[in-house]
């Protein structure tokens, strides 16, 4: 018997759309872009873009409130996969975390240049996903490492995602080496707790 391989949906225009919005807000700013500049990187007419979307301000919002509830929802799963060993969790949660460094680079940048442009509850809402985010890889560290206090965990983690999520400042090393590079240095700053 022979199987199909699995078929991938294409995106989705409005999945287009945000992708290019993303990297357009990273490269120049998010006043630095226009509708139309938007519309013309997915083929579109900038008017075009309001059937998606009210305006530049929801395509803002929707990257970093989505891109938070997609790093804490794929945390909460890998929390249910690594069926209570914590080991395993931690390193899943490290690889995650990699992937999204390494895949949304222009989110990253997004996000530390324009969180301050959101509404405030879009903003409220992002720290909110934020601090349950944490709370995931805290609660893992002070498993894996009880000898380290509350306040060491969470340095810990909030050194790991600084470092990881400086990936848009490094050269590219190609995403192996890059990979491989960051999983390494996540580690041994977790395992300095233990030291």
């Amino acid at each position: 018997m022979t199987t199909s391989p699995t078929r991938i949906d294409a995106p989705t225009r409005r999945e287009q759309i945000l992708k290019e919005a993303a990297r357009l807000f990273a490269e120049r700013g998010f006043h630095g872009v226009g509708v139309d500049e938007i519309g013309a990187a997915v083929g579109i007419s900038g008017p075009g873009l309001y059937r998606h979307f009210p305006g530049k301000d929801a395509m803002l919002a929707e990257l970093l409130v989505g891109i938070s509830e997609r790093l804490l929802s794929g945390g909460q799963l890998r929390v249910a996969e690594a069926d209570g060993d914590p080991v395993v969790l931690l390193g899943s949660l490290i690889d995650g975390h990699i992937d999204f460094a390494l895949d949304d680079r222009p989110l990253i940048t997004l996000h530390d240049r324009e969180l301050d442009r959101l509404k405030d509850e879009d903003r409220k809402r992002v720290r909110q996903l934020q601090r349950q985010y944490v709370e995931l890889w805290v609660a893992v560290v002070r498993e894996l490492y009880p000898d380290a206090g509350e306040s060491e965990s969470r340095t810990a983690v909030h050194a790991v995602f600084g470092l990881l999520n400086s990936t848009p400042h490094l050269a590219a090393l190609g995403r192996g080496p890059m990979e491989d590079l960051l999983r390494r240095l996540a580690h041994g700053a977790f395992g300095a707790l233990g030291a």
